[in-house]
């Protein structure tokens, strides 16, 4: 299959309030079509988010916006363009990592967490020794994802409480 070179087309979510940043790779293509983080139907990143602090799943763009800002909570990805097959980050060529610089000095970020091998891999090596901190890695809510379980995931995922 060939690669096509992405761009990432949408805006990180963020506010001065933030305290953790969690970070997918590159938005898929349904996250690109529907032009927003984690927009694949199957994808569980907003279940189990919501999930762990105890709130109803936001089902809207601007309801998961307001969910995220409201648990201090900024999303993006590590990645601002590659090389890309469709969704599949084992394919990713010519990464050119986004500056975290623009979330970093406008918050107090306590924690960086990725979701996904990949993700933890390309932030580790381009953007760790940028930003000093290290990366939590979360496992992928992608629903390639099969081998971990809902419940495995959440349990994963209640880390973020600790640094809210």
């Amino acid at each position: 299959m060939e690669s096509t070179y992405i761009t990432h087309s949408f805006a990180p979510i963020y506010d001065s309030h933030s305290r953790i940043l969690i970070l997918g790779t590159m938005p898929s293509p349904k996250s690109r079509e529907v032009g927003f983080y984690y927009g694949h139907p199957r994808n569980r990143f907003w279940k189990v988010v919501s999930d762990v602090c105890g709130e109803s799943l936001p089902e809207t763009k601007e309801d998961k916006i307001a969910f995220a800002l409201s648990h201090r909570i900024a999303v993006w990805d590590v990645l601002a363009g590659c090389d890309i097959c469709k969704a599949d980050d084992s394919s990713i060529r010519n990464p050119k990592a986004n500056n975290m610089d623009i979330i970093l000095s406008h918050t107090n970020i306590r924690a960086i967490f990725t979701t996904g091998t990949k993700a933890y891999q390309l932030y580790q090596k381009y953007c760790c020794p940028k930003t000093g901190i290290k990366a939590i890695s979360l496992p992928s809510t992608s629903p390639a994802n099969c081998r971990t379980s809902y419940e495995e995931l959440k349990n994963a995922y209640s880390i973020i409480l600790k640094y809210l």
